[in-house]
């Protein structure tokens, strides 16, 4: 994209790397091999990097480096083919839409025009993936929800909205991992676990990951203590 990437500094400690104005497959793909090769070849100083949409953070140690110091490195990097392509592992999460576990189900329904078991086929059917973490743990916003899903955010958000809801809002779809507010289009609870008791890899999901929507009958979600 003309323009871009863009360097810009944060504070004395980060480089905010943007790699076009708006979300898409190749500003994605240009994140992920980024971030990709500072968890592989990371420069003198740098502490960690967090993808978003369009741009990258990246952290560094201000007593052993510099802003100028970390862009040329950045941009050598960017440069550089990864070692080995890795494919996106794929992660099933299952879903239960009953309706007083989807209590949006039908709002969603009518305001698309479709029946319900439309719209829980259409969820299903979604190419998803991982783009970033959001403000909670394990807060991963995945693309991917078919346009014909698509709906803004509610005016006002709603408190108390149980971990394992799966909200959907635009082309966005997340699990939510604690009990907390949200806007968003409640359609489904999922008994998958997002977050590990493991220190290494607390998440289910890394950044890049895809995942598959598996429908699952309430008696399942209950037996798994959903």
């Amino acid at each position: 994209m003309t323009g871009y990437p863009l360097f810009r500094a944060v504070a004395d400690q980060a480089v905010l790397v943007e790699f076009g104005a708006a979300p898409g497959p190749e500003v994605l793909a240009q994140v992920r091999h980024l971030d990709r090769m500072l968890q592989h070849d990371g420069f003198a100083g740098y502490v960690e990097a967090v993808p978003a949409f369009v741009n990258l953070l990246v952290r560094f140690d201000p007593i052993l480096t510099g802003h100028a110091a970390v862009e040329r490195a950045l941009r050598d990097l960017m440069q550089r083919p990864e070692a080995a392509i890795t494919e996106p592992v794929l992660r099933q999460v299952d879903v239960c839409y009953d309706p007083d576990l989807a209590p949006d189900l039908a709002a969603v329904a009518q305001a698309c025009g479709m029946t319900a078991e439309a719209v829980i086929a259409a969820h299903l059917a979604g190419d998803y993936a991982v783009i970033m973490y959001g403000f909670a743990p394990g807060y991963a916003y995945l693309s991917g929800v078919p346009a014909p899903l698509h709906l803004p955010r509610k005016p006002a958000a709603v408190r108390g909205i149980a971990a394992g809801s799966v909200i959907i809002a635009g082309a966005q779809c997340l699990v939510t991992t604690l009990t907390m507010p949200t806007g968003w289009w409640i359609i489904g609870r999922s008994p998958t676990r997002i977050l590990r008791d493991d220190a290494e890899k607390p998440f289910l999901f890394d950044v890049g990951d895809r995942v598959q929507f598996r429908r699952i009958s309430r008696a399942d979600f209950d037996a798994v203590g959903g």
